[in-house]
């Protein structure tokens, strides 16, 4: 297929590199070019705007910060719904709210175009590895016709649903699931050190028990206190908890914890963690135990 790709962070450059490398043509943009070079160097074109990217294209993928880039780099001037043909698909990599997605199969639809929310779950090292779990939404035909863009990237696809804000639904109460994680087992580690017992065993012993790549991943990252560079950074962390709550307000849903945990992202952020791992969160139950 011919893809347009938009967004080239540490996600983006190595989920375009599988493209590339399962045999797609890939047009690509970036604010900061620079980080387009290795991209190029593989074969991929470089455009100067999104609507040059994904002019002639099948498919464009966004995959890019929050809902303002997004809304930048799609609806903006010379944004991708300008260049993308009718009948085109917009591919939503995003982690965005609930109500940018609904606002973004609206304007696609204006314009012929198609859209469908594609989140996904998995660390930089993890997207370089192919490894990706892809969680789409949108019609039943047109997820089909992603598929093998799907495939490039991920180890696993789920369908979220027949809407594209499904996706992003299903996306952020995940990402809660994560941080809901890293809180407890931050909590969990300032009273195990505060008892003595090493954190390298206690995270040993929850590998064992839980044998979850989650608990591998982040106890080994909060045991050791290696929080940069960050494969997340916090800031996106407290966005993305925003973004729950605004999905469980809007399902009339309480959720007490992900309250919880977006204050303690508040503190974490007082305290000059923005550009730390969101692992880093485990500083404040650390903190707070006089650690």
């Amino acid at each position: 297929m011919k893809i347009a790709f938009v967004g080239l962070g540490q996600m983006g450059s190595a989920m375009a590199g599988n493209l590339i490398r399962a045999g797609h043509e890939l047009t690509v943009y970036n604010r900061t070019p620079a980080k387009a070079q290795g991209l190029a160097a593989m074969g991929a074109v470089v455009a100067s705007s999104p609507a040059e990217a994904a002019r002639g294209c099948d498919a464009a993928i966004t995959m890019l910060s929050d809902d303002d880039s997004v809304q930048e780099a799609v609806l903006g001037a010379g944004g991708i719904a300008e260049g993308l043909p009718a009948s085109g698909l917009h591919i939503g990599s995003s982690t965005i709210s609930t109500a940018l997605a609904r606002r973004l199969k609206g304007e696609h639809l204006k314009r012929g175009q198609r859209y469908v929310s594609a989140p996904v779950f998995g660390r930089p090292e993890a997207a370089e590895a192919k490894k990706l779990l892809v969680v789409p939404a949108g019609s039943p035909e047109d997820v089909e016709a992603c598929r093998t863009i799907f495939e490039s990237i991920g180890r696993q696809t789920f369908v979220a649903g027949t809407e594209p804000w499904q996706a992003n639904a299903l996306k952020l109460c995940g990402n809660f699931m994560i941080v809901s994680v890293i809180e407890s087992f931050g909590e969990a580690n300032a009273t195990m050190r505060k008892a003595g017992v090493s954190p390298e065993l206690f995270l040993e012993v929850m590998n064992a028990l839980f044998a979850s790549a989650v608990y591998a991943n982040y106890g080994r990252i909060i045991a050791t206190e290696n929080f940069e560079p960050a494969g997340f950074a916090l800031r996106l962390g407290l966005k993305d908890v925003r973004l729950v709550l605004q999905v469980a307000e809007e399902c009339l849903s309480p959720m007490p914890i992900a309250s919880l945990v977006r204050d303690h992202f508040l503190e974490a952020m007082a305290l000059g963690y923005a550009e730390s791992d969101w692992s880093r969160l485990s500083a404040i139950p650390a903190r707070n135990s006089g650690l």
